[in-house]
C-alpha cells in the first residue's frame, strides 16, 4: 500500500497536470518532440527504464510516462492519436528549457504491439531512436495475466484465459479494431510474437535506430544496460544512476501449475527461434 505521503504526492501531481494542461496545449508549437521512445514491451521493465533514464541530467522525460499517442490511448471512447500533433507536443518541455546537449523522451509499451504505431511514429519522427525491452515471453504472459486479474478485468483461470485467447481476440483482429479492450487486455500470448513486431519497425526505421535489450539482463546488470542506452541515444555514458529500485512490480503473483508453463513454453518455442534468428542473438530463453 502506498504511504500517505506517496498518495498526497500523486494527488498533487495529478492536479498539477490538470491545471497546466491548457497552458501546455496553447504553447504546443514551442515544445520539442522526443528524440527517442521506449516502445515496449508491456511487463518488460519499461517503467523502471523510464525512471532510471529520467535521472540523467541530459534526458528530460515526458510529463507523463505513458503518453499513448501513437497507439490511440487506453480508453476506447477517446482516440489520443485523433487529438493531433499539438496534443502530443503538449506532453513535452518547452524548447527554450531544453539545452543543446539535452533530449526528451517517452515510454509507451503498447507501441511495439500496436500494428499502426510504427507507421505513425515514422511519419512524425522519421529519425527517432527506438528502445525495446524484451522479457522472456512465458513470464511476460503470466505477469500480464496477473496484472489483468489484479485490475479486475480477468475472471478466467490462467489456463482457460490462455487457451481462449484466440477466440477472444478474433473479432478485434478480424475488424482491425486495435482499440478493442480484448485486444489490449487479453493478448497474453500474441504480445510475445516479438519477431513479427520488430519486423514492422525494421521495415520503416534503419536497424541502427533500434536498440533491443533483454529484460532479464537489464535487471540483473542495470548499469551495463544503461550504459548501452546512453551510448545509443548519445549522452554521457559515465553517468551513474543512483536510484535503481524496480518500478511497477506486480504484487498478486501466485504459483502456476507446471502444465501452464509447459503449454506456454511449447507455444513460444517457434516464436523465440524466429526472434533469435532475426536478431542473431540468443536471449537465453
Amino acid at each position: 500500500m502506498p504511504s500517505i505521503h506517496q498518495s498526497i504526492a500523486r494527488i498533487m501531481n495529478r492536479l498539477a497536470r490538470t491545471w497546466l494542461l491548457p497552458y501546455r496545449k496553447v504553447t504546443a508549437s514551442t515544445r520539442v518532440l522526443p528524440s527517442f521512445i521506449i516502445i515496449g514491451t508491456q511487463k518488460g521493465g519499461t517503467t523502471s527504464l523510464f525512471h532510471y533514464l529520467s535521472q540523467h541530467p541530459q534526458l528530460l522525460p515526458s510529463y507523463r510516462k505513458e503518453v499513448h499517442y501513437f497507439d490511440g490511448g487506453l480508453k476506447p471512447e477517446r482516440d489520443n492519436f485523433a487529438r493531433g500533433e499539438r496534443w502530443y507536443r503538449s506532453n513535452f518541455p518547452l524548447r527554450r528549457h531544453v539545452a543543446a546537449d539535452q533530449q526528451t523522451f517517452e515510454a509507451s509499451p503498447m507501441y511495439v504491439f500496436h500494428p499502426l504505431a510504427p507507421q505513425r511514429i515514422q511519419e512524425l519522427l522519421p529519425n527517432a531512436k527506438l528502445i525495446l525491452l524484451l522479457r522472456e515471453p512465458t513470464e511476460r504472459a503470466l505477469s500480464h495475466y496477473f496484472h489483468q486479474s489484479r485490475k479486475g478485468r480477468e475472471t478466467l483461470a490462467v489456463m482457460d484465459a490462455l487457451q481462449k485467447e484466440e477466440e477472444r481476440l478474433a473479432p478485434a483482429l478480424g475488424q482491425k479494431n486495435y482499440n478493442n479492450q480484448s485486444f489490449r487486455h487479453f493478448s497474453y500470448k500474441l504480445r510475445g510474437h516479438y519477431a513479427e513486431q520488430i519486423r514492422r519497425y525494421q521495415a520503416l526505421f534503419p536497424k541502427e535506430n533500434i536498440l533491443v535489450l533483454g529484460s532479464e539482463q537489464f535487471f540483473s546488470d542495470p548499469h551495463t544496460a544503461l550504459k548501452k542506452v546512453f551510448e545509443f541515444v548519445g549522452v554521457d555514458t559515465e553517468f551513474q544512476v543512483s536510484n535503481l529500485s524496480a518500478r511497477n512490480v506486480g504484487s498478486n503473483r501466485k504459483s502456476v501449475d507446471n502444465d501452464v508453463y509447459q503449454y506456454l513454453k511449447d507455444y513460444f518455442q517457434s516464436h523465440n527461434e524466429e526472434l533469435f534468428q532475426l536478431m542473431d542473438d540468443d536471449f537465453g530463453w
